[in-house]
């Protein structure tokens, strides 16, 4: 098969759809989004200045291959993702689009995200020789299963995240509680933003644990995504526990468990079968208490460097 790699700083409205189309035929086929949150907001949003595109077409002009080359993080280093369209794969395009991206980053080795076990960045990553260096756990629950209740402290009250009034507080407690964390603790104002823009977003379901002083000690901040209204995840309409967070010095009273079954009474009110989330591989603490309201290891997305 032949086929030409371009380099792209920013994408034309058509090419942003055939870049989505091309998203969506993947996740019909692997059954998953072969592209994180952040690039797909990129597209969304037109933001990351600093990132790099390349398009992949065959003979006949068609896009049969996307990689988004991050060059934002100096500390961390370049960040790839990749899809390749299903009838294209085997050809030799992901690697040709990965060794492409390889000498456009000034020789700082490269991270690539690979979405899910079974997802071809995987295998892609391997056949490269790449190292897993991170592991992100999809948790998930039935919401047709049963879970006990948890009492917030009488000193506590939950309440909805009010748009105008609540941003700068929850960034600065976002900040403290994700400070070791390299993706949520950077987040800015314009970061939350974008996100309150989505067609997803809902105040009603972003819930903040407040002191007797309305200060913020907590969050759990849900999302329904998938279904028809969101065809960068093709599966059925589901609950998200998004992002959840509790202040040092507020452990010990219980707090996360009672965001966390305050998040999923929210989202069974809505119908809604199951809900999933995200949490490190190696953050022990938090799976344990996931998988004592019922959460199950569901699938890993791995981060690949270049040796």
């Amino acid at each position: 098969m032949e086929f030409f790699i371009t380099q792209h700083n920013s994408l034309t409205l058509r090419e942003v759809a055939e870049v989505k189309t091309l998203i969506a035929a993947v996740a019909i086929e692997d059954g998953l989004a072969p592209l994180g949150e952040h690039v797909l907001i990129h597209l969304h949003h037109g933001g990351d200045q600093d990132a790099i595109q390349l398009l992949a077409r065959n003979e006949e002009n068609e896009l049969i291959g996307y990689l988004h080359l991050d060059t934002t993080d100096t500390v961390a280093g370049p960040a790839v993702e990749v899809a390749v369209q299903p009838d294209a794969r085997g050809q030799g395009l992901g690697t040709a689009m990965v060794k492409t991206a390889e000498t456009l980053t000034n020789g700082q080795p490269i991270r690539l995200w690979a979405h899910g076990l079974n997802g071809t960045a995987h295998f892609l990553a391997n056949a490269l020789g790449y190292a897993k260096v991170r592991e992100l756990w999809q948790m998930r629950r039935s919401l047709f299963t049963p879970f006990n209740t948890c009492k917030v402290p009488d000193e506590i009250n939950i309440r909805n995240f009010v748009i105008g009034q609540d941003e700068d507080a929850w960034l600065a407690v976002n900040k403290e509680i994700f400070s070791l964390h390299p993706d949520q603790g950077s987040w800015t104002r314009e970061d939350l933003e974008i996100r309150i823009s989505e067609s997803w977003f809902d105040p009603a379901g972003f819930f903040l644990a407040t002191d007797s002083h309305d200060n913020i000690i907590g969050f759990n901040w849900t999302k329904i995504h998938g279904g028809h209204q969101h065809g960068d995840h093709q599966h059925p309409e589901m609950g998200e526990i998004y992002v959840l967070g509790v202040m040092p010095g507020s452990e010990g009273k219980s707090l996360g468990r009672a965001l966390t079954i305050h998040g999923l009474e929210y989202l069974r009110d809505h119908g809604l079968p199951a809900v999933m989330l995200y949490v490190e591989a190696q953050n022990e603490r938090a799976i344990k208490l996931y998988e004592s309201i019922g959460f199950n290891h569901w699938d890993t997305d791995i981060m690949f460097r270049e040796n």
